[in-house]
């Protein structure tokens, strides 16, 4: 049996906020594997277990650019080391320049973008001069290029922690807010559950037969439970799915087809997600629960 070290029950620790004695439970009973493990608690503990896709895991900014007819947009995220270098009207002024290359040249890939040039410079150098400047790391993590089949609507919330891109066909201006509004706050994965990946349905699928499993329903009772729990997760992420924010009555799919509109494509980043970042103390988090336990 594979080891389990304190440094395996931290890191589960604070990638699903469980207990520190369940995380360890886990990946005894996981065998070491971690994304077995955090399944295994996602089954025991229920959404305790996912607060890890809530975090912010690293600093930075979404930084956008829109065309004024609504028909090209991009959005870039850009990484550094603290909230404070975040706010510093240089890094913005890097990521909405960033935004603007990706909208008029098209590169393709993170190395394309970071070849062409700002005033006279490479992006790289532009990057590498920032860094020196400041004293912090940054970094060009992501971005996308929208030429829009009906027009796109943009929406950054929380400093610009959360950038959303929405082509809109048909409908109007309120309707296209209203749509990025919804998609920040209700975070969607896909627009229908036909584009949710593959290993993410699996995955739900294989945690709801754990959990049908430990009712000890009958195998064709657990049968439709586990059935019922994907497709509810499925209309949780898929936006066409989800009720609507600012009406709950009816979907975005009724919204969208009251309005005589359709969304081919949408467009969602939070600065820093899957990107770990480890701030909790763990020293101090186990001498305190020992001293919980020597209490009782």
């Amino acid at each position: 049996m594979a080891e389990i070290t304190a440094s395996m029950v931290k890191e589960l620790r604070e990638k699903t906020d469980a207990p520190m004695m369940e995380c360890k439970k886990a990946l005894t009973e996981a065998g070491g594997d971690m994304a077995k493990a955090e399944e295994i608690l996602r089954v025991k503990l229920g959404n305790k277990a996912a607060k890890a896709s809530a975090r912010v895991a690293a600093e930075g900014i979404v930084g956008t650019w829109l065309a004024s007819d609504g028909k090209l947009a991009a959005i870039v995220e850009v990484n550094c080391e603290t909230d404070f270098v975040a706010k510093n009207p240089d890094f913005l002024g890097f990521a909405a320049k960033l935004a603007e290359l990706v909208a008029s040249k098209n590169p393709a890939d993170v190395a394309a973008l970071s070849a062409l040039t700002i005033d006279g410079k490479t992006v790289e150098a532009t990057r590498a001069e920032l860094v020196g400047r400041i004293g912090e790391n940054m970094s060009i993590r992501r971005f996308v290029r929208i030429q829009a089949k009906g027009k796109v609507a943009q929406y950054v919330h929380g400093g610009a922690k959360i950038g959303v891109l929405v082509d809109v066909v048909g409908g109007d201006e309120t309707l296209a807010k209203d749509l990025a509004m919804h998609i920040a706050a209700a975070k969607p994965v896909a627009l229908s559950k036909e584009q949710v990946p593959a290993e993410l349905i699996e995955k739900e699928r294989n945690i709801a037969a754990a959990k049908a499993a430990e009712s000890g329903k009958p195998a064709d009772i657990a049968a439709k439970m586990v059935e019922g729990s994907v497709q509810k997760y499925l209309k949780e992420v898929t936006l066409f799915g989800q009720p609507f924010v600012k009406d709950d009555k009816q979907t975005i799919e009724q919204l969208l087809k009251a309005k005589g509109a359709s969304v081919p494509a949408f467009t969602l980043y939070i600065v820093g997600e899957g990107i770990e970042k480890k701030t909790t103390d763990f020293a101090a988090e186990v001498a305190a629960q020992a001293a919980a336990a020597a209490a009782r």
